[in-house]
């Protein structure tokens, strides 16, 4: 009889536990952002230029990558490791951000650098 063993690997941020325990810092949670401030957001591959436009539900003007050629609105759900694990109206260094535009989501590559461009009107 032939025994079958499989390994199956993944990040270490991919697990729950690694997840629950990060502290979170390197990054912002839209919904704090404020009524068109705008972000430069550097991935690996792409410059995306973000507008919050109503930030308590992640809608956000986006414009960057092959997916957003021109200024376009959509909703921030949140970053990720590309995996099941989504940081809910979250953008951090070394997560993709995954953004939704109707029915689709695009999956950007790892943020690199985030940048307050300038500042929209107070609360």
């Amino acid at each position: 009889m032939i025994e079958l063993t499989y390994t199956i690997e993944s990040p270490a941020g991919a697990s729950l536990d690694t997840w629950a325990g990060l502290k979170w810092t390197d990054g912002l949670q839209v919904d704090r952002l404020r009524e068109l401030d705008e972000l430069s957001v550097r991935t690996r591959n792409n410059v995306y230029r973000i507008v919050a436009i109503v930030p308590q539900r992640g809608e956000i003007m986006v414009q960057g990558g092959r997916f957003f050629p021109e200024l376009t609105r959509a909703r921030l759900a949140g970053c990720s490791l590309g995996g099941a694990l989504l940081k809910q109206g979250g953008l951090y260094l070394g997560f993709r951000m995954e953004i939704q535009r109707g029915l689709e989501t695009i999956i950007t590559s790892d943020v690199r650098s985030i940048e307050i461009v300038s500042g929209g009107r107070a609360h």
